[in-house]
């Protein structure tokens, strides 16, 4: 019975503490994306690297180089952590691993462009 108690309080805790991690990144999709960033004055920054950056971007985005840690970590500091952050890549498996980053860093609204490039440059 105690076994089954220590069972379900760390099942328990372990479920609270994987809601708390993701309360700060949201994924969000094409339409949130184009209504809620597109055109507007957001923090949005296109994590991939200058090359892709350079053969295409979106709206008005910033490249931050996520494979180069020293540029990553100088760009992102450069930023205000309060206000939101959009973020995508071209797939949508680099931002995801960025999110988690900026939650890190102290960012405390991160938004996650799950299609990323590949989707809006191929509607």
């Amino acid at each position: 019975m105690i076994r089954k108690l220590l069972f379900m309080l760390l099942l328990l805790n372990v479920i609270c503490c994987f809601s708390q991690e993701n309360q700060s990144i949201k994924v969000i999709d094409m339409v949130t994306f184009k209504n809620e960033v597109i055109g507007k004055d957001v923090q949005l920054i296109d994590i991939r690297t200058p090359k892709e950056y350079l053969a295409g971007y979106i709206d008005d985005a910033v490249n931050i180089n996520s494979a180069d840690q020293n540029v990553f970590i100088a760009g992102f500091q450069k930023l205000d952590k309060t206000k939101p952050v959009y973020i995508y890549c071209y797939s949508g498996v680099r931002s995801h691993r960025v999110g988690k980053k900026l939650k890190e860093l102290g960012f405390e609204k991160i938004y996650d462009f799950k299609e990323g490039y590949k989707a809006w440059s191929n509607p």
